[in-house]
């Protein structure tokens, strides 16, 4: 029978584990934090409120525009409001007082600048008129410009 000396197994354990270690850890090379090329936005909207909802969602990217029934517009109001989904130009629009709240969530990245917002509506028409085609996710209809002939009593 054999004896093999204990220091030497003692000895060579560290080095059996870092090599282990080093085998079975994942290569961490520079792989980008978003793997969609440039960037992009995760819309959602959902309507109703927290006791029955209904949640619809998409990936806005723009360069080139796509992942959205209406990316070009969507993107050409960002665009204009410097990614800031807030600062969207507002469309005068004539929208019914009834009460159907719509709560629109975007996150992601715009130019390199992390974007998240939040906001409820109390419909979907006042959400369309003040976020412009952003969150227009089934090709809904935008709201036209309120002119004279078309406001009550005048």
């Amino acid at each position: 029978m054999k004896h093999f000396p204990t220091h030497r197994i003692l000895g060579a354990l560290p080095v059996t584990a870092a090599l282990l270690l080093a085998a079975v850890t994942p290569a961490q090379a520079s792989a980008p934090r978003n793997p969609l090329p440039g960037d992009g936005l995760r819309l959602t909207v959902t309507t109703g409120d927290s006791r029955s909802s209904d949640t619809r969602g998409t990936l806005l990217l723009c360069d080139p525009p796509q992942g959205h029934s209406r990316a070009a517009e969507a993107c050409a109001d960002l665009t204009a409001a410097d990614g800031d989904i807030g600062a969207v130009a507002h469309k005068d629009a004539v929208c019914s007082l009834l009460y159907a709240p719509v709560t629109a969530h975007a996150s992601g990245r715009w130019n390199g600048r992390p974007v998240s917002y939040t906001k409820t509506f109390s419909n979907t028409c006042v959400m369309l008129a003040e976020t412009g085609a952003v969150f227009a996710l089934d090709d809904e209809q935008l709201p036209e410009a309120a002119g004279p002939a078309e406001l009550p009593g005048v």
